[in-house]
């Protein structure tokens, strides 16, 4: 996609792109080998710098999120795919001062990791900074701030939030209201588990050393992760048919499996109270 793109250049807007295409130049190589009269000489050699300065820094993520509309940053998925974390955090509440995280889940497409407070959590530190761009959904307002306060550390990555690409296509709500309106589900083993469901199933797990309930908590919290991959490619290809020219969606590939079962009877003792 970022081949088709000119918004990243600066001057360039989205008349100016649809104009582009419009005259039938597609992609940034098409571009420079053709002419368009509407466009002066002068600015035509402007944004050839800029295409130029673009394929030194085709495999630099934020050369073009930065300049790219905060509306079309989706844009840079497909190339970045290969280099992208699905993260996605549990707490002991919502309070970015008070609170902890809890457990974290991290998946690349290929590998499934995750982190447990008192365990393993400060190996996420190290592990997200292999990736130059993560996939959250809500991340920007809660899980993102919460990990930089958590670990001191800042998070430069590119950050695409699913919450609002899928908000521009029309789906709203939470993430699994979206799971539910795009046709994947979690199963009845983990129907009716919660944010606030997994806060208490960490209490139980650290009360009674339960490794059942951290289990089932992993369970859920890994479940966030791999559909978030699904929910991204979805995504992606919805955007791309709204262009006026035909570009190859990306494959869904198979659904990992959860390495974690969900213990049936802790979220019985504690589905009533997540209504």
């Amino acid at each position: 996609m970022l081949n088709y793109s000119f918004l990243h250049i600066p001057s360039i807007g989205q008349k100016t792109e649809s104009k582009i295409w419009k005259n039938g130049i597609r992609t940034t190589e098409e571009f420079i080998e053709s002419q368009i009269k509407s466009i002066p000489t002068k600015t035509r050699d402007k944004i050839i710098s800029h295409i130029n300065t673009s394929t030194s820094k085709a495999e630099d993520p934020h050369h073009y999120y930065d300049n790219l509309p905060s509306s079309e940053q989706w844009r840079i998925f497909e190339r970045f795919q290969k280099n992208t974390a699905y993260i996605d955090i549990e707490t002991t509440g919502l309070s970015t001062y008070r609170d902890e995280i809890t457990t974290i889940a991290l998946y690349d497409g290929e590998n499934i990791k995750h982190y447990v407070n008192g365990i393993n959590l400060d190996d996420f530190e190290d592990d997200i900074f292999q990736y130059k761009v993560i996939v959250t959904y809500n991340g920007k307002t809660f899980d993102i701030p919460f990990i930089e306060n958590f670990f001191n550390i800042e998070i430069p990555h590119c950050h695409l939030d699913l919450r609002y690409i899928l908000k521009s296509l029309g789906y709203s709500g939470g993430l699994k209201s979206c799971e539910k309106q795009l046709g994947i589900g979690r199963g009845d083993d983990l129907d009716g588990v919660d944010g606030f469901m997994a806060v208490l199933i960490w209490n139980h797990y650290q009360r009674r050393n339960d490794k059942k309930a951290l289990e089932t908590l992993l369970a859920y919290n890994i479940e966030d992760v791999l559909n978030l991959e699904y929910l991204m490619i979805t995504a992606y290809n919805k955007k791309i048919q709204g262009l006026p020219f035909g570009l190859g969606e990306l494959e869904i590939p198979p659904k990992k499996d959860n390495p974690f079962e969900v213990d049936e009877s802790i979220v019985n003792m504690y589905r009533p109270f997540s209504y």
